[in-house]
């Protein structure tokens, strides 16, 4: 979100906060009839601005809420993409986004049983409804992904020197 919020000149902190909390309620409220209703509602006691809950609310397609925003398509479009670049990049060697690109990205999609909940329907969609081509909008996430890495913790395992099946992290 931070990065396409740069990308479109918009209020970075505000697009980040939307990204960040959109899925605040779904472990309490996981069913379609509570999630994002529950949240919104929070929010909306909290004071949340309206631009903010709206797009919380669009990125689940059954709300009926419309994206009609360019934050609003923006978080429906990166939702799920995020979490199936993490899969994808969980089940590289090194478990580095260095090792992702949009290629392999697509050759997963492509596997109904990896990441099988991860809807693929809404990744294509949110770049159709972005106007992007989905490679392009692909690419653009896991660079913006990248450049957090570290605090995603995705900047990989460093295998420890004659360590064999051992990695840094797991060496005592």
């Amino acid at each position: 979100m931070r990065a396409y919020s740069r990308k479109f000149g918009e209020d970075e902190d505000k697009w980040a906060v939307t990204g960040l909390v959109h899925d605040f309620d779904y472990e309490k409220y996981p069913t379609a009839e509570e999630h994002p209703f529950k949240g919104n509602q929070i929010l909306a006691e909290r004071g949340c601005p309206e631009d903010i809950r709206r797009a919380i609310m669009g990125h689940a397609a059954y709300s009926g809420v419309p994206r009609d925003t360019r934050m609003a398509q923006t978080l429906f479009a990166c939702d799920e993409l995020a979490g199936f670049i993490t899969a994808v990049t969980l089940v590289k060697p090194s478990k580095s986004l260095r090792e992702v690109d949009a290629k392999s990205v697509r050759k997963r999609m492509k596997d109904k049983a990896f990441a099988r909940s991860v809807n693929r329907e809404d990744i294509v969609n949110g770049a159709v409804e972005m106007g992007l081509d989905l490679d392009e909008h692909i690419a653009f996430c896991v660079e913006a992904m990248r450049s957090v890495a570290s605090e995603l913790g995705l900047a990989g395992i460093v295998p420890v020197a004659g360590a064999q099946g051992e990695t840094a992290e797991g060496a005592q």
